[in-house]
Protein backbone atom coordinates (compact mmCIF):
# COMPACT_ATOMS: atom_id res chain seq x y z
CA UNK A 1 0.00 0.00 0.00
CA UNK A 2 1.01 3.60 -0.64
CA UNK A 3 -0.26 7.07 0.25
CA UNK A 4 0.30 8.95 -3.01
CA UNK A 5 2.81 11.34 -1.42
CA UNK A 6 5.80 11.29 -3.75
CA UNK A 7 9.15 10.80 -2.00
CA UNK A 8 11.38 11.58 -4.96
CA UNK A 9 11.56 11.68 -8.71
CA UNK A 10 13.94 9.54 -10.71
CA UNK A 11 15.30 9.30 -14.22
CA UNK A 12 14.97 6.15 -16.31
CA UNK A 13 18.46 4.86 -17.02
CA UNK A 14 17.64 1.70 -18.97
CA UNK A 15 14.78 -0.47 -20.20
CA UNK A 16 16.03 -3.97 -20.87
CA UNK A 17 13.51 -5.98 -22.89
CA UNK A 18 13.31 -9.74 -22.39
CA UNK A 19 10.59 -11.27 -24.54
CA UNK A 20 7.35 -9.53 -23.60
CA UNK A 21 8.70 -8.38 -20.22
CA UNK A 22 11.08 -5.61 -19.23
CA UNK A 23 13.63 -4.77 -16.54
CA UNK A 24 13.54 -1.10 -15.59
CA UNK A 25 16.54 0.69 -14.10
CA UNK A 26 15.96 4.07 -12.46
CA UNK A 27 18.54 6.57 -11.22
CA UNK A 28 17.34 8.12 -7.95
CA UNK A 29 18.39 9.27 -4.50
CA UNK A 30 16.14 6.49 -3.14
CA UNK A 31 18.87 4.05 -4.11
CA UNK A 32 20.81 5.33 -1.08
CA UNK A 33 17.97 4.46 1.31
CA UNK A 34 17.67 1.26 3.36
CA UNK A 35 16.18 -0.73 0.51
CA UNK A 36 15.39 -4.43 0.80
CA UNK A 37 15.23 -7.01 -1.96
CA UNK A 38 11.64 -7.80 -2.89
CA UNK A 39 10.08 -4.70 -1.33
CA UNK A 40 7.38 -2.78 -3.19
CA UNK A 41 7.99 0.56 -4.84
CA UNK A 42 5.57 2.66 -6.87
CA UNK A 43 6.89 4.05 -10.16
CA UNK A 44 4.44 6.56 -11.66
CA UNK A 45 1.77 4.95 -9.51
CA UNK A 46 2.52 1.37 -10.57
CA UNK A 47 3.40 -1.05 -7.77
CA UNK A 48 6.58 -2.94 -8.72
CA UNK A 49 8.98 -5.25 -6.89
CA UNK A 50 12.56 -4.17 -6.21
CA UNK A 51 14.96 -6.66 -7.81
CA UNK A 52 18.31 -4.96 -7.22
CA UNK A 53 20.12 -1.68 -6.56
CA UNK A 54 23.48 0.03 -6.28
CA UNK A 55 24.57 3.44 -4.98
CA UNK A 56 22.97 5.35 -7.87
CA UNK A 57 20.05 3.30 -9.14
CA UNK A 58 17.61 0.45 -8.57
CA UNK A 59 15.91 -2.10 -10.81
CA UNK A 60 12.40 -3.51 -11.00
CA UNK A 61 10.85 -6.06 -13.36
CA UNK A 62 7.77 -5.12 -15.37
CA UNK A 63 5.45 -7.83 -16.70
CA UNK A 64 3.90 -7.81 -20.16
CA UNK A 65 0.44 -7.11 -18.69
CA UNK A 66 1.71 -4.09 -16.77
CA UNK A 67 3.40 -2.77 -19.91
CA UNK A 68 0.11 -3.07 -21.77
CA UNK A 69 -2.26 -1.42 -19.27
CA UNK A 70 -0.02 1.39 -17.93
CA UNK A 71 2.22 4.08 -19.36
CA UNK A 72 5.42 2.30 -18.31
CA UNK A 73 5.80 0.79 -21.76
CA UNK A 74 6.20 4.28 -23.20
CA UNK A 75 9.10 5.25 -20.92
CA UNK A 76 12.46 5.96 -22.51
CA UNK A 77 15.96 6.58 -21.11
CA UNK A 78 15.86 10.03 -19.54
CA UNK A 79 12.13 9.93 -18.72
CA UNK A 80 11.32 11.38 -15.30
CA UNK A 81 9.17 9.24 -12.98
CA UNK A 82 7.48 9.70 -9.60
CA UNK A 83 8.66 7.36 -6.84
CA UNK A 84 7.20 6.23 -3.52
CA UNK A 85 8.20 3.39 -1.22
CA UNK A 86 5.51 1.28 0.44
CA UNK A 87 3.63 2.59 3.47
CA UNK A 88 4.81 1.52 6.92
CA UNK A 89 2.27 1.04 9.69
CA UNK A 90 3.93 3.79 11.75
CA UNK A 91 3.70 6.37 8.92
CA UNK A 92 1.20 9.23 8.69
CA UNK A 93 -1.44 8.66 6.02
CA UNK A 94 -1.05 12.09 4.48
CA UNK A 95 -2.63 11.27 1.11
CA UNK A 96 -5.13 8.43 0.71
CA UNK A 97 -4.99 4.64 0.41
CA UNK A 98 -3.27 3.78 -2.87
CA UNK A 99 -2.77 0.20 -4.03
CA UNK A 100 -0.49 0.85 -7.00
CA UNK A 101 -2.84 -1.07 -9.30
CA UNK A 102 -3.63 1.16 -12.27
CA UNK A 103 -7.29 1.27 -13.34
CA UNK A 104 -6.98 3.22 -16.58
CA UNK A 105 -4.83 5.56 -18.64
CA UNK A 106 -5.90 9.17 -19.23
CA UNK A 107 -4.42 12.20 -20.99
CA UNK A 108 -3.66 15.75 -19.87
CA UNK A 109 -6.08 17.94 -21.80
CA UNK A 110 -5.23 21.41 -20.52
CA UNK A 111 -3.38 23.35 -17.85
CA UNK A 112 -4.32 26.82 -16.65
CA UNK A 113 -2.44 29.06 -14.24
CA UNK A 114 -4.44 30.30 -11.25
CA UNK A 115 -2.12 32.47 -9.18
CA UNK A 116 0.85 30.33 -8.15
CA UNK A 117 -1.18 27.15 -8.59
CA UNK A 118 -2.24 25.39 -11.79
CA UNK A 119 -5.50 23.74 -12.75
CA UNK A 120 -4.93 20.56 -14.75
CA UNK A 121 -7.72 18.85 -16.67
CA UNK A 122 -7.49 15.18 -17.62
CA UNK A 123 -9.62 12.90 -19.73
CA UNK A 124 -11.78 10.50 -17.70
CA UNK A 125 -12.09 6.97 -19.10
CA UNK A 126 -15.58 5.52 -18.80
CA UNK A 127 -14.28 2.48 -16.93
CA UNK A 128 -13.61 4.55 -13.80
CA UNK A 129 -15.88 7.58 -14.24
CA UNK A 130 -18.39 6.38 -11.64
CA UNK A 131 -15.65 6.28 -8.98
CA UNK A 132 -14.57 9.91 -9.46
CA UNK A 133 -16.42 12.62 -7.54
CA UNK A 134 -15.81 16.28 -6.64
CA UNK A 135 -13.68 16.56 -3.48
CA UNK A 136 -12.88 12.86 -3.71
CA UNK A 137 -9.40 11.40 -4.16
CA UNK A 138 -7.66 10.15 -7.29
CA UNK A 139 -4.11 9.02 -8.04
CA UNK A 140 -2.38 10.48 -11.11
CA UNK A 141 1.00 8.90 -11.91
CA UNK A 142 1.23 7.92 -8.25
CA UNK A 143 0.30 11.36 -6.88
CA UNK A 144 -2.60 11.59 -4.44
CA UNK A 145 -4.79 14.51 -5.53
CA UNK A 146 -8.21 15.98 -4.73
CA UNK A 147 -10.72 16.13 -7.57
CA UNK A 148 -12.11 19.63 -8.15
CA UNK A 149 -14.62 19.24 -10.96
CA UNK A 150 -15.96 16.29 -12.93
CA UNK A 151 -17.76 16.12 -16.27
CA UNK A 152 -18.95 13.14 -18.28
CA UNK A 153 -15.51 12.59 -19.79
CA UNK A 154 -13.01 14.71 -17.85
CA UNK A 155 -11.97 15.88 -14.39
CA UNK A 156 -9.75 18.63 -13.05
CA UNK A 157 -7.36 18.97 -10.12
CA UNK A 158 -5.62 22.00 -8.60
CA UNK A 159 -1.85 21.63 -8.21
CA UNK A 160 -0.07 23.72 -5.59
CA UNK A 161 3.52 24.93 -6.21
CA UNK A 162 5.04 22.34 -3.84
CA UNK A 163 3.45 19.43 -5.74
CA UNK A 164 4.54 20.91 -9.05
CA UNK A 165 8.11 21.21 -7.82
CA UNK A 166 8.30 17.72 -6.27
CA UNK A 167 6.68 15.67 -9.05
CA UNK A 168 6.74 15.15 -12.81
CA UNK A 169 3.63 17.33 -13.23
CA UNK A 170 5.81 20.42 -13.63
CA UNK A 171 7.08 19.18 -17.02
CA UNK A 172 3.94 17.44 -18.26
CA UNK A 173 2.59 18.64 -21.60
CA UNK A 174 -0.94 18.47 -22.94
CA UNK A 175 -1.60 15.18 -24.69
CA UNK A 176 0.72 13.17 -22.44
CA UNK A 177 -0.68 9.97 -20.95
CA UNK A 178 -0.93 9.29 -17.22
CA UNK A 179 -1.72 6.33 -14.99
CA UNK A 180 -5.00 6.70 -13.09
CA UNK A 181 -6.09 4.83 -9.97
CA UNK A 182 -9.51 5.52 -8.51
CA UNK A 183 -10.15 5.65 -4.76
CA UNK A 184 -10.41 2.07 -3.51
CA UNK A 185 -13.00 3.16 -0.93
CA UNK A 186 -15.36 4.13 -3.75
CA UNK A 187 -15.05 0.61 -5.12
CA UNK A 188 -15.90 -0.92 -1.75
CA UNK A 189 -18.93 1.31 -1.40
CA UNK A 190 -20.13 0.21 -4.82
CA UNK A 191 -19.52 -3.42 -3.91
CA UNK A 192 -21.53 -3.09 -0.71
CA UNK A 193 -24.42 -1.15 -2.21
CA UNK A 194 -24.62 -2.91 -5.57
CA UNK A 195 -23.57 -6.57 -5.32
CA UNK A 196 -24.78 -7.17 -8.88
CA UNK A 197 -22.35 -4.59 -10.29
CA UNK A 198 -20.56 -5.75 -13.43
CA UNK A 199 -17.24 -4.72 -11.85
CA UNK A 200 -17.53 -7.44 -9.18
CA UNK A 201 -19.72 -10.24 -10.57
CA UNK A 202 -21.10 -13.29 -8.78
CA UNK A 203 -20.79 -12.02 -5.22
CA UNK A 204 -22.97 -11.17 -2.27
CA UNK A 205 -23.28 -7.70 -0.75
CA UNK A 206 -25.01 -5.51 1.81
CA UNK A 207 -28.17 -3.60 1.03
CA UNK A 208 -28.64 0.15 1.19
CA UNK A 209 -31.27 -0.46 3.88
CA UNK A 210 -28.73 -2.29 6.03
CA UNK A 211 -26.15 0.48 5.64
CA UNK A 212 -28.68 3.21 6.50
CA UNK A 213 -30.06 1.28 9.50
CA UNK A 214 -26.59 0.83 10.96
CA UNK A 215 -25.45 4.41 10.52
CA UNK A 216 -23.17 3.99 7.51
CA UNK A 217 -25.16 6.38 5.31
Amino acid sequence: MFTGLIEATGSVAQLERSGHNCRLRVNSSLAQADLKMGESIAINGVCLTLTGWDRRSFTADVSSETLEVTTLGALRPGSLVNLERALRLCDRLGGHIVSGHVDAVGQLQSRTGEGEAQRLEFSLPGAISRYVAPKGSITIDGISLTVNQVTADSFSVMIIPHTLEMTTLKNMRTGESVNLESDILARYVERLTNPASDSVPNGSGISLEFLAKNGFM
